[in-house]
């Protein structure tokens, strides 16, 4: 039985979106997507819109603005002006309200704004925060691939997010770990409000998981395959409430949900996190 304080989100970023792998999803006891306004080449609204709109009212609906069609393909943006439209679009493209929004890698821009960074960050989460109170979500949160860059930047009369969502599982590094820890604790945020994303570390089928045991991580390890013991151990690098995976394939889906029933051993997890921050300290910087 799944465990109460942990969920699988299904994450379409290089999924066809199709309507089989929502309904696959629901009969798995799935419900929740998180997409991004970026995704499908900026279509991934319009598409689960047009795909299984009649199916989404059963969904928790998540989603990320930040990037937009740019001359060149793609570019990063945190002006207010733009994140506040972006957020009006997604919501006219899915033909509801967002439950959640995520500010986008925030990062991304922020390396080019300085010395002005931590402004131009707070003005970003005051526009998300502006558009929730509106009505244009329920709630806002920041998505980003490397905490590290905002852990300086933080500004406690700002606006706070709801939620986080960052990279979770056994091939991220110490300093991403210890950088989510930190904004977790600084954001204040309770049970159900961290996300992790990326378990695999990009595939499944990467040949690392072939060399390695993650089965270690788990009381009973003959129950569950090494892909499955990475995914139930991910949720525990860093501490995370929910993990969005991207598949095409309900089978796959299954197989991440018959994970959750597996039992971590704590005290491999803590003494895997000291390793890492050991080897991290060693290392030139």
């Amino acid at each position: 039985m799944r465990g109460a304080d942990t969920r699988v989100v299904l994450g379409p970023h290089r999924s066809r979106h199709e309507r089989r792998l929502l309904t696959g999803a629901l009969d798995l006891g799935v419900t929740a997507i998180d997409t991004s306004s970026s995704y499908l080449g900026f279509r991934s609204h319009q598409i689960l819109a047009r795909t299984a709109g009649d199916l989404l009212p059963r969904f928790t609906v998540s989603t990320k603005v930040g990037y937009f069609p740019g001359r060149d393909g793609v570019e990063h943006s945190l002006d207010p002006v733009r994140l506040h439209a972006a957020m009006e679009r997604v919501a006219e493209d899915l033909g509801r309200e967002p439950d959640l929004v995520f500010l986008h890698n925030p990062e991304h821009s922020l390396r080019e704004a300085a010395p002005h960074n931590r402004d131009v960050l707070v003005q970003a989460c005051t526009a998300l925060d502006d558009a929730a109170v509106k009505g244009l979500c329920a709630a806002w949160g920041v998505a980003s691939w490397d905490p590290s860059t905002l852990l300086n930047l933080i500004d406690t009369t700002a606006p706070r997010p709801s939620a986080l969502m960052v990279r979770a599982g056994l091939l991220v590094g110490a300093r991403t770990l210890d950088a989510a820890d930190a904004l977790i604790k600084e954001w204040d945020l309770g049970d159900g409000m961290v996300w992790g994303m990326s378990p695999f570390g990009g595939s499944a089928g990467a040949p690392v998981w072939a060399r390695i045991d993650p089965r270690v991580f788990l009381r009973d390890s003959s129950r569950l395959s090494r892909v499955q013991a990475a995914f139930r151990a991910a949720y525990h690098f860093p501490r995370v409430d929910s993990v969005a995976v991207g598949t095409d394939e309900p089978a796959h889906l299954g197989e991440l949900v018959d994970a959750l029933a597996g039992e971590v051993e704590e005290r491999t997890i803590e003494e895997y996190r000291r390793l890492l921050r050991d080897r991290s300290r060693d290392q030139p910087a």
